[in-house]
């Protein structure tokens, strides 16, 4: 985290301890791999394989059902380490956290118990199926989850931008009841838990995007799939109030994690490679004070982003106990988002100007930390947090419930 520019973690014991053993985790296998991954465009296996012994895919759960109730201020502050570390990694786990912590508790009774064993015991990872490619963004869903008389349903559906599912354990996949929807249709959605080889489901391998590729976040077809219970018997609405938020609190921490990953890249270059400018009169491209000064601006940027996210993390823990209401959540995440994405757009762009020339030769792979930036900045459009955040300012408006706000 750039030696010591940014403030320690504040975490217990048994939260630390999850930190400790992810974090040497992400410096002996996550990060060595995260190039290899990025050029192949695969989903990074071996990675997330190497996250399931840290205790971290697990650790929000209640204690009654193996985790150990993990604060939001411990999973954001993994999830900045990661991105650091792969950036496609990090948007991977923050998926099956999301899911982590609202199936368990939108699930019944058979459900909820099973979700411990699968999660905890087995440790398996949850990938996402839920966006689908609707002319607007929030066009109705087209997936359908027909329920038999036996208390099983069938899915059918075609699904985009499925992060992580398409070498997940399970994949959580969002489907509309017709029956259950037809006079209210949030009382119509249904998450179900599909594993990826099931009958019927088909991965299309066709994520071609600019960065995050190790996402796989590719399209998935869902036909005549069969979900028994207790899989089939999850009932969500899909929504829990904070869930928007709390999506965009994970976006933002990935965001700067990704600024840091490409400063501590471009720091060993312009120390050892880069040849300074003749008036800045010095042996080392690290003594222009043009160098210093640029790079301590990217880095108070970031340390500024980084502290808005972590306090993000202490806000989703507040609503939750009920100390704060919704729009004393969601208006502070809206400004975390967009800092986080101009800190992180701005230091990997950047770290050129600090490298020279020779540190734009493409096998140096420099550009991957700003095409993964882009890429992930362009959800929940950061223009439109600001409008939001003004119009709460100007007027009071307080944002509604949704996946977007």
């Amino acid at each position: 985290m750039l030696d010591r520019a940014f403030p320690p973690p504040r975490l217990g014991d048994e939260e630390r301890g999850v930190l400790d053993r992810l974090q040497v985790a992400l410096d002996e296998r996550v990060e060595p791999a995260a190039a290899e991954h990025d050029a192949r465009g695969r989903y990074p296996a071996s990675s997330i394989a190497a996250l399931k012994p840290t205790g971290i895919t697990f650790a929000s759960l209640p204690r009654d059902l193996g985790g150990i109730a993990a604060s939001h201020r411990l999973t954001l502050e993994a999830q900045v380490r990661m991105a650091v570390a792969d950036s496609s990694v990090a948007q991977i786990f923050r998926v099956h956290e999301d899911c982590v912590r609202e199936l368990h508790v939108t699930a019944g009774p058979a459900l909820r118990t099973r979700l411990g064993e699968l999660l905890a015991t087995e440790r398996k990872v949850v990938g996402l199926a839920a966006a689908e490619n609707g002319r607007r963004v929030d066009s109705p869903m087209t997936t359908l989850a027909r329920r038999r008389d036996d208390g099983s349903y069938v899915l059918d559906g075609t699904k985009i931008y499925t992060t992580g599912a398409a070498g997940a354990d399970l994949i959580a996949v969002a489907a509309f009841d017709p029956v259950a929807g037809a006079e209210d249709p949030i009382a119509g959605i249904r998450t179900f838990l599909v594993p990826p080889g099931a009958p019927g489901v088909r991965v299309a391998y066709d994520w071609d995007a600019l960065g995050q590729r190790a996402t796989e976040s590719g399209t998935i077809t869902f036909t005549a799939v069969e979900v028994e219970p207790p899989l089939g018997g999850l009932l969500a609405t899909g929504l829990m109030p904070h869930s928007g938020p709390r999506f965009q609190a994970g976006f933002a921490a990935e965001l700067v994690g990704l600024g840091v990953a490409a400063l501590r890249a471009a720091a060993p270059f312009v120390r050892d490679r880069s040849r300074p400018w003749p008036s800045a009169d010095t042996e080392r491209a690290s003594g222009d004070p043009t160098v210093r000064a640029l790079t301590g601006e990217l880095t108070a940027d970031l340390v500024a982003a980084y502290t808005a996210v972590i306090a993000t993390g202490d806000l989703l823990d507040a609503f939750e106990a009920g100390e704060i209401d919704r729009t004393q959540l969601a208006v502070p995440i809206y400004a975390a988002k967009a800092t986080a994405s101009r800190a992180a757009l701005r230091a990997t762009s950047e770290i050129f100007a600090l490298m020279g020339t020779r540190s734009a030769k493409r096998e140096l792979g420099f550009d991957r930390f700003w095409r993964n930036a882009r890429t992930l900045s362009l959800h929940d459009p950061v223009a439109w947090k600001h409008v939001e955040i003004g119009r709460h300012v100007l007027e009071g408006w307080e944002p509604e419930p949704g996946l977007y706000q």
